[in-house]
């Protein structure tokens, strides 16, 4: 990009308010040109190949492929992608997933407002997002949880209220299978219960309270 063209910002939220928001903010930026909106992981994918944004704003929590894994995909298929996560959760599993995913910093929806054209500079000037109140936050945390797939699946059907058996036919597994997984969760997450265990996930960003929202209406309809 020449230096005198705008940094190109694509911006991916699933909440209209939130994009116009962003939208309002970057209007302000001489320096900053809003290319595109998407509000699921699909589009966002789609808008990276139609628009080449020099820095995305990316929500984790949005549907179709969510966006860790939209994260993922945009950097598999163009490995310069500078990303920003862009979301309103804190817990630290949810920083290191966006991390490792490929993104470049991560953001807090709560401080978008002030720090959102200052991440956007940092990014794509070649730096990687370091806010002090989250490193701070990533030093009092807990050791990184290695949680499998599987796992994070049973630890969510436990937070939904589901007995180890209503689990094991859900998952057409062994009622046996199903309890050495929440024995294996309860050892990793230091946890004394089930209850105590969808606490610490829900407050670590292991699980989010949509998430299980979203579930609980699926099964309803």
């Amino acid at each position: 990009m020449k230096r005198d063209e705008p940094i190109r910002v694509l911006c991916v939220d699933s909440h209209p308010a939130m994009r116009k928001g962003i939208a309002a903010i970057l209007a302000n930026e001489p320096d900053m040109l809003l290319v595109g909106e998407a509000s699921n992981g699909p589009d966002a994918v789609e808008l990276l190949r139609l628009c080449h944004p020099d820095v995305t704003l990316m929500d984790l929590l949005i549907p179709g492929l969510g966006g860790i894994e939209a994260i993922r995909l945009m950097r598999k298929e163009a490995p310069q992608a500078r990303i920003v996560a862009l979301t309103s959760y804190g817990g630290d599993q949810d920083i290191y997933r966006a991390l490792e995913a490929g993104a470049w910093g991560y953001l807090l929806k709560e401080k978008a407002h002030s720090e959102i054209v200052r991440a956007i500079r940092t990014v794509h000037s070649g730096k990687r997002l370091a806010l002090a109140d989250l490193a701070e936050h990533l030093r009092d945390c807990p050791p990184h949880v290695a949680l499998t797939p599987r796992e994070v699946q049973v630890l969510r059907l436990v937070a939904q209220g589901l007995s180890n058996k209503d689990i094991s036919d859900q998952l057409g597994t062994m009622f046996g299978t199903v309890k050495i997984h929440i024995q294996n969760i309860l050892c990793k997450l230091r946890a004394t219960d089930r209850t105590h265990a969808v606490t610490i996930a829900l407050h670590r960003g292991i699980i989010h309270l949509e998430e299980l929202k979203n579930a609980r209406n699926a099964g309803a309809s």
